[in-house]
């Protein structure tokens, strides 16, 4: 397997969880240490606490990628007396790089939001608070008309062609391409200094802008000529609807008591505060991870009957009562779902490289129940 450094891995994260898809002023990206160094072992985390970075030194890991931010706000000291300078010190002692994906993951396809819809079981999901829409392109390439298939297979395999529910959607074309070969040219097809004329299709996929750099090298890569005739034109056409939060709906109504203790099953949590009538059906459910608390009326208004959030505040429950929300709140440490997604997802993305990724094991939650 081929080695790799910490800059490709944070490459292949962005092109799942962009750095556009972060709210405005969320500190993310690299917070300490340098990427451009070999990287085998990779441990996911929700929170960068000090015992979090005595396991990442005890496992012999080299990045830390983290949910909540390390460096929240900016730095007046380092004092390494005190926990947060510690740390530091620690990581850096230790050449621990750690790189932080924020808001930008709560809102990417596959994670924490949909990670935590996908737990509870929610069915014909859709965004709750639409934050991001995805740019298109498409991608216009002229193939010899024998490596067609190979090259849209692997335009396909990249992510290419993807409309709705359908996958591998192309359209091809057929033409003659024209190229006169020069003297330090190594043509596939034709002769140094000859203009050759040859059967091409012209093949067309579109792919959202987050992943250009993937498609290409796909083309690159599957593409018989060295230098690989093609176009790509930005579109107008509505991509994607990404954001914060899900709304679907369950398999079956249950009563909020049963919805609650679903809850504490499926998202592996002791206790849950609850807001609301025991008795009341559920059916509509509508999960937002972390700190939820904007965006209640957004839940209401969308018709869900209940809203599954964390840190909900005394006088935003009154307000939900109020308006016949209920609310389930199971804290904010459940977005620890992101630990063992965000690993499925590398490990598959990174499956050609040497490279582990170990989700932290340590309960980061600072609230014990007595």
């Amino acid at each position: 397997m081929k080695t790799v450094n910490g800059h490709k891995i944070i490459e292949m994260f962005e092109q799942f969880s962009p750095k556009q898809y972060a709210m405005e002023g969320d500190p993310i990206g690299l917070h300490v240490g340098q990427l451009n160094k070999p990287v085998t072992k990779v441990m996911i985390a929700l929170d960068v606490l000090e015992e979090v970075v005595d396991e990442a030194i005890e496992h012999g890991v080299e990045l830390i990628i983290a949910h909540h931010p390390l460096i929240y706000r900016p730095l007046k000291r380092i004092d390494t007396m005190a926990t947060g300078g510690r740390i530091i010190e620690k990581l850096i002692k230790h050449d621990i790089a750690v790189y932080a994906a924020h808001t930008n993951l709560d809102v990417a396809k596959g994670g924490v939001n949909d990670l935590l819809a996908e737990a509870l079981q929610l069915q014909d999901t859709e965004v709750l608070v639409p934050t991001y829409e995805t740019v298109l392109k498409k991608l216009v390439v002229y193939v010899p008309e024998a490596d067609e298939q190979k090259v849209r297979e692997a335009l396909g395999k990249a992510g290419a062609g993807a409309i709705g529910d359908y996958s591998q959607c192309s359209f091809s074309g057929k033409g003659t391409g024209r190229f006169l070969p020069g003297e330090g040219s190594e043509p596939v097809i034709g002769t140094k200094g000859k203009l050759e004329a040859v059967a091409e299709m012209r093949v067309e996929m579109i792919f959202p802008e987050n992943i250009e750099k993937k498609v290409l090298a796909a083309m690159i890569k599957a593409h018989p000529y060295e230098e690989v005739a093609h176009d790509i034109y930005k579109l107008e056409n509505k991509g994607e609807s990404l954001g914060l939060g899900k709304i679907g709906v369950l398999a079956e109504e249950m009563t909020l008591q049963q919805f609650a203790e679903h809850v504490k099953r499926t998202l592996d949590v002791e206790k849950v505060r609850v807001v609301g009538d025991l008795q009341s059906p559920i059916k509509k459910v509508a999960v937002l991870g972390g700190d939820g608390n904007k965006y209640f009326t957004t839940a209401k208004f969308k018709g869900a009957d209940v809203y599954v959030t964390g840190d909900m505040y005394y006088h935003t429950a009154h307000d939900a009562m109020m308006i016949g929300l209920n609310i389930v709140d199971p804290g904010h440490n459940v977005e620890k779902v992101m630990k063992k997604g965000v690993a499925r997802i590398l490990e598959e993305m990174c499956r050609d490289y040497d490279v582990e990724f170990i989700p932290s094991q340590l309960n980061t939650d600072p609230f014990r129940f007595i």
